[in-house]
């Protein structure tokens, strides 16, 4: 048996379904059992449980061969990352008492920086989990591909879609949620030992201009892509209701600048099998009616 974390997201749900399609039994791990009644009917098993508590979480992982752990998105937390600390320890707490077979925790690209970003939070976790008696993998998906569900109504709207991701001309390492669930689901049957670090994403990297092509493809209209200047991030970020935007901000120069990158580089990372214009083409027809907004960062829905 399985306990997947976070199965009424994109990536969660993923993983579940590739288990349930290779016939191995689910355990559907939820903070609202409520939500619970599609995975049931396809007959997983719901527990409920948060990641902020250790004891219903370790009840949840209790005889699971396999565990996969994917902690709620925080883009704007605190200086010094106190609910990311809050978060490693109490799941490092259950997982010590559940003791499953193995673990596989969705973590980030760039996780290993030496630079304090928003993905900071996943290198405090990974850090803390790294000291289990139990075999884990840490998998480091790339930027995801349906965050550019926030530009499919600019790009349709008015053609041209606002980036935080520059320079246009260069390429970005990006995966598809559907890729994440299937080399997910793929781990947890696998067999290890220890700790290792698994690098994944999509079939080729891709710029940001384009993206925009590849929109104007699927939208049949002219699509550009606008940079956003630096000096302006800040407060726009604010506006948006951000508190802590230097987190943010540092995450994306990061990428920008080339210091968030896998350990081993393109060379060392798996490839998904997702192309970006499939992603978009989806996006398109199920989230076109989305509010103009620009992309976001890295999500783990």
């Amino acid at each position: 048996m399985y306990a997947i974390t976070g199965i009424t997201g994109n990536v969660g749900g993923s993983v579940a379904h590739n288990l349930l399609a290779a016939g191995q039994s689910v355990r559907a791990v939820m903070r609202d059992i409520g939500q619970g009644g599609v995975w049931a009917e396809r007959g997983c098993e719901v527990v409920q449980a948060e990641i902020a508590d250790a004891t219903s979480l370790a009840s949840a992982f209790k005889g699971a061969e396999g565990v996969f752990v994917l902690v709620p998105p925080n883009f704007d937390p605190a200086p010094g990352f106190a609910e990311a600390r809050a978060t490693a320890a109490s799941l490092k707490s259950a997982l010590e008492k559940a003791v499953p077979g193995r673990v596989v925790y969705l973590s980030t690209i760039g996780a290993q920086a030496g630079e304090s970003n928003l993905l900071t939070q996943h290198t405090i976790i990974e850090q803390e989990l790294a000291e289990l008696p139990v075999p884990i993998t840490f998998l480091r998906p790339a930027w995801f591909m349906e965050n550019f569900r926030w530009d499919v109504a600019a790009a349709r709207e008015s053609g041209s879609i606002m980036s935080f991701l520059q320079p246009l001309d260069k390429p970005v390492p990006m995966v598809a949620t559907a890729d994440i669930g299937r080399e997910a689901a793929k781990l947890l049957q696998e067999s290890w030992t220890g700790r290792r670090v698994v690098e994944l994403e999509g079939p080729r990297r891709v710029t940001p201009n384009e993206v925009a092509n590849i929109f104007a493809e699927v939208l049949g209209r002219r699509v550009s892509m606008d940079a956003v200047p630096r000096e302006t991030w800040e407060g726009l970020f604010r506006s948006q209701g951000m508190k802590n935007p230097t987190h943010r901000i540092r995450m994306l120069e990061g990428f920008n600048e080339g210091w968030i990158e896998f350990e081993n580089g393109d060379a060392g990372s798996r490839k998904g099998e997702v192309a970006l214009k499939s992603v978009l083409q989806t996006l398109v027809e199920r989230e076109g009616i989305l509010p103009i907004s620009a992309a976001g960062p890295v999500s783990h829905n």
